[in-house]
Parts: structure tokens; sequence; C-alpha cells
């Protein structure tokens, strides 16, 4: 496991949406898995910014993302606020999972189905929760999982409540299984302030602990983890 340590969340975004565009121009069909909440929201500006100012189109992308709420289209509204909006690819090659599904568990197997469809994800960018979760995937999971709907915890309710403030919380989500997450070729870690500290540290412990959904990533031979100084604070009192 590879760690960068950036400043501040500025440069962590910069520098993630830098990877991610090289990948792009790189490639003639790239296949990426995408996350959401506010980690991310840097890394897209970034994004967009350069694909305005080189001109670079993304027709040959397509994407699939971590998770979405049940009962609710938030993240699609997001990523098409931030991100699929301000480029060019197709709006067929964008995929997220459908929290409307007439068929919760049918959806999960589709989901499932459609990223081999796709040859499996290039690049997979994650956050990390306060309580380690990539995903939605809450302590407990089984490093095995494929998409599947879960519980959310109340710490992870808590943390993402200030997104419904006056509606309604949804209290399930269809996520990627950790197994879906660690089949990517590459993975790109996000972690940014003090709040992630405590996760980043068990992340680098390097042992494996299912109450820890993140360390799961020890498993895989391609992750790349992007801290700030905030998240690195506890990794840099044991060096």
């Amino acid at each position: 496991m590879k760690l960068i340590a950036v400043s501040d969340e500025e440069e962590l975004s910069r520098m993630a949406a830098e990877i991610l565009f090289a990948k792009v121009k790189a490639s003639d069909r790239l296949v990426l898995g995408l996350a959401t909440g506010k980690t991310p929201l840097g890394m897209y500006r970034f994004l967009t910014k350069y694909s305005k100012e080189c001109k670079q189109s993304f027709k040959h992308i397509h994407t699939v993302n971590l998770d979405e709420y049940v009962g609710s289209v938030t993240y699609h509204t997001y990523m098409e606020q931030y991100l699929f909006q301000h480029v060019d690819i197709p709006s067929d090659q964008t995929h997220l999972p459908d929290g409307l599904a007439a068929s919760l568990e049918d959806e999960c197997k589709k989901y499932e189905q459609l990223i081999k469809k796709l040859g499996g994800i290039d690049l997979q960018v994650l956050g990390i929760g306060e309580n380690g979760h990539i995903g939605f995937n809450e302590p407990g999971t089984k490093f095995d999982s494929r998409t599947h709907v879960v519980q959310l915890t109340d710490s992870t309710l808590q943390a993402n409540a200030k997104y419904f403030a006056g509606i309604e919380q949804p209290k399930e989500a269809i996520t990627m299984g950790i197994g879906t997450i660690l089949e990517s070729k590459e993975i790109l870690l996000l972690a940014i302030g003090e709040r992630k500290a405590n996760a980043v540290k068990e992340l680098f412990n390097g042992s494996l602990n299912k109450d820890i959904p993140a360390t799961a990533l020890n498993q895989h031979l391609n992750v790349t983890v992007l801290a700030d100084k905030g998240a690195r604070k506890l990794l840099d009192k044991e060096s």
C-alpha cells in the first residue's frame, strides 16, 4: 500500500484529479469506480477544470458508483451536478445502483452483472468513514461480500445527516460489496481530516479486522492512499 502525504484538502483534491485525468488521457476505454460525499468534491472540481482546459473527451469512459440510498436518487443527482453535466460522457455509460428498484435483491445482482459485463473496474476511488467503512460497507461486513443492501449505522447516519436537512434521511443503502471493490485493478483512497485519523491508522497497521472494513484493502496489491495532515495525525505520531 502506497501512502502519498499531502498538506491539505486542496492539494489532495488536485492530486487525485491529476491521477484520474492521466488515466482518462492515456486510455482508449476506461472503467472508473466513483465515490460521493464531501471527500471527492474537490477532485471532481479539478477534474472538470482539466477537462475543459485540455478539451479532453470523456466519451470513452464508463463509470460505476459505489452506492446509493434506498428510496432515493441522492447520489444520481450528486454525480450529475458535480461531474456528468460538465463532461461529454454519454449518459448510458454512467451507472449507479437504483435505489428505487422494485426488487433490491435483483438490483444488486444486476449491478454485479453490469460490472462484470464492463470487464471490471480499472480504477476505484474510495473515501473512508470515521468507523472505517468503505462504500457503505459498515463494520462487520464480510470481506468477500458482493453488492448488497445495508442498514446504515448511527455514526454513518449522523455523519451524513447534513445532506438531508428538512427531509427524511434514508436508513438503508445499496453498496458494492468489499469483495466487489477488491476486484478493481487499482484503488485510490482519499482521506481528509482528523476525524479519519484513527481509521487511517488502523488501515496502515497491516492487519485484517472486519470491525474496520477498510483494512480489507491490505489484501489488494495496488492501493494508493492520499491523506492530508489531519488524516495522518496518528500515523505521524507513530513515525
